[in-house]
């Protein structure tokens, strides 16, 4: 019995010490993976932040893509990487701002730190990764007194009302397009002023495209002060944008038409940005048909992030959906953060 159980212990050994082998050799692999990245980052001599200096204002240049993560969070997961890789690869002649209200002045990245995905979207030679200061970007604009006013912490839904605000300023200010981080591009847009709709009756907020100073853009804001509603999720989002659009044109028929123009801006069909549906979401985590191609006819992926209750992530080797997406579009998240 003796001998049974000292040779248990010993197995027992061999096998934790392959298993901590297996996740150093893994674990330096993308470490090794991240710094080529860095290296590689032209005019950069590593992965440098943008200033976060608290008196210097937005370091923005012109239309751009924009991410903001309204949280306080710098840990991301997979998923925000790949969908800032997925743009920045998809439009490489584009400035991609990812404004981060957690960023501060004496935050630190380094491949040491728990920072490693922000690390490796910095290295993108044209990824900027920003501070999200609300009282800058909302002065000067119908937000502003709304801002100085509502109590963050009595708010039920924060994060995501005070996300759909910053879209549509940053859009009125700067010009560009608006991506929710669990968005993945595939190709290029080929409009500049859209709107997406989700579903026949209801208008996106995922993602929309506008030229600096559109009209619709200033409507939106003010419809937004007007109509705020703290306690509805979707008031300031895709309700605010249904309601808004229907001063500029009714909705459409996509089965009729397909996309369609709305006064001085086009409405993009569902399936350009949701050819999965936010009730089959799960269908990413399914087994990839190589056969049946059903984004054909998108620009760009949600993958319903909100949905994801069970938090699904994509697996090495799984084969799914999700896994294809991130091996074709975003590569080095996936190799950094997947695959090792």
């Amino acid at each position: 019995m003796n001998a049974l159980i000292k040779a248990f212990i010993l197995f027992a050994i061999i096998m934790s010490s392959s298993f901590i082998y297996w996740r150093s050799k893994n674990e330096l692999f993308a470490d090794g993976f991240l710094k080529s990245c860095i290296q590689k980052k032209v005019g950069d001599a590593g992965a440098q932040l943008d200033s976060t200096h608290k008196k210097q204002q937005y370091s923005i240049h012109g239309p751009g893509i924009f991410f903001i993560e309204t949280s306080d969070r710098m840990v991301l997961p997979s998923l925000v990487t790949c969908s800032i890789e997925s743009a920045a690869r998809t439009y490489p002649d584009r400035p991609v701002y990812f404004l981060m209200k957690g960023l501060r002045e004496d935050t630190t990245i380094s491949l040491t730190s728990s920072y490693r995905a922000v690390s490796l979207l910095a290295s993108l030679k044209n990824v900027h990764i920003l501070p999200l200061r609300f009282e800058d970007l909302f002065q000067d604009t119908p937000l502003q007194s709304w801002h100085q006013k509502v109590n963050p912490a009595k708010q039920r839904y924060w994060t995501h009302h005070v996300s759909d605000a910053c879209r549509e300023v940053l859009l009125w200010k700067y010009g560009g397009i608006y991506m929710d981080t669990d968005v993945i591009s595939i190709r290029q847009i080929p409009v500049e002023d859209f709107l997406a709709a989700e579903s026949p009756t209801l208008c996106s907020s995922a993602v929309l495209g506008f030229r600096q100073h559109h009209p619709f853009l200033w409507e939106c804001m003010e419809d937004y002060v007007k109509n705020y509603n703290g306690d509805i999720w979707i008031q300031q989002g895709p309700l605010l944008y249904t309601r808004v659009a229907a001063k500029f044109c009714e909705m459409p028929n996509f089965e009729k038409v397909g996309d369609a123009m709305c006064s001085s801006f086009s409405y993009l069909q569902p399936k350009r940005f949701f050819p999965i549906s936010y009730d089959k979401w799960f269908h990413y985590f399914s087994v990839w048909d190589k056969n049946r191609d059903i984004f054909n006819n998108s620009y760009a992926l949600h993958f319903w992030n909100y949905m994801n209750k069970e938090q699904r992530s994509v697996t090495a080797g799984s084969n799914t959906v999700a896994e294809y997406i991130f091996k074709k579009y975003c590569p080095a998240t996936y190799d950094v953060f997947v695959k090792s």
